[in-house]
């Protein structure tokens, strides 16, 4: 029986999807510096955007819905950022002075991201957290967000090896056995996963919405807890599903001897 050609094109299809494995987005919130001493600049630069990091593969980012600071009260940010390029795709960034000691978390709410592979649209709640001038207090605290992760390690001056841990939450509540994925930002090219199957690691949190990861190296390293949101969005007059993603950013240290 000769095949027909539908039958030919979907199998072209699935084997085309074998070989290339779709790749993980994230939300990314980078800032300069993530520990601000007395002989740092007082001034770092954020950068927001849309990627897969470990690939250095940029998608557009409109301007966020929501982007925001909390140390101490909470300082809406969003009319601030100025229009960057991010591996050559639109992206955002702000300068923000440093001004007083505490822990800074920063936070961001992208418009949803129509992604056609997947149909669905993506919407992913990222956050990273700053200490100045050595007061470290509250970087545990939880800030309210439809969906975070919660750190139980502390998400900055963490040495590469350490084991990072955090609590899913999504409307406050844990999320037990929550996937999620990790992925390093390659920012200068220089790393290459031997397999598509290590460029994204993928983890489960417990029954108790915590999940860990031994960090095995330095740089930035951005998890993505990811849940479907308990609302749709029309498409072409159907509704679509929305990828929920608590996304947070840490930055891991390399060993320094003297």
């Amino acid at each position: 029986m000769r095949p027909t050609l539908k039958k030919i094109l979907l199998a072209a299809f699935v084997v085309g999807m074998m070989a290339f494995p779709a790749a993980a987005h994230f939300g990314m919130l980078i800032p300069t510096d993530t520990m601000v001493s007395q002989k740092d600049s007082r001034t770092i630069q954020l950068t927001l955007s849309f990627s897969h990091p470990m690939e250095m593969v940029g998608m557009q980012m409109a301007k966020p819905k929501i982007f925001k600071v909390i140390s101490g009260g909470q300082v809406d940010l969003k009319d601030k950022l100025t229009p960057v390029k991010v591996m050559g795709q639109p992206a955002w960034q702000l300068a923000y002075a440093i001004t007083r000691p505490g822990v800074y978390t920063f936070f961001m709410e992208p418009e949803p991201y129509w992604e056609p592979a997947e149909d669905c649209f993506i919407v992913h709640i990222t956050k990273t957290v700053i200490a100045a001038f050595g007061d470290e207090e509250g970087w545990d605290a939880e800030i309210g967000l439809k969906t975070e992760i919660v750190p139980l390690t502390r998400p900055f001056g963490v040495y590469a090896g350490n084991l990072f841990q955090g609590i899913v939450k999504l409307d406050g509540k844990p999320v037990p056995y929550a996937p999620v994925e990790i992925e390093y930002y390659n920012a200068d090219g220089k790393v290459q996963a031997p397999t598509e199957l290590m460029v994204t690691q993928s983890i489960k949190a417990d029954g108790n919405g915590v999940f860990s990861y031994a960090v095995p190296a330095s740089g930035w390293w951005g998890f993505a807890a990811l849940n479907t949101a308990d609302y749709t969005i029309a498409r072409d007059g159907h509704e679509k599903e929305v990828e929920l993603g608590a996304v947070l950013w840490v930055h891991f240290e390399k060993w320094q001897s003297k």
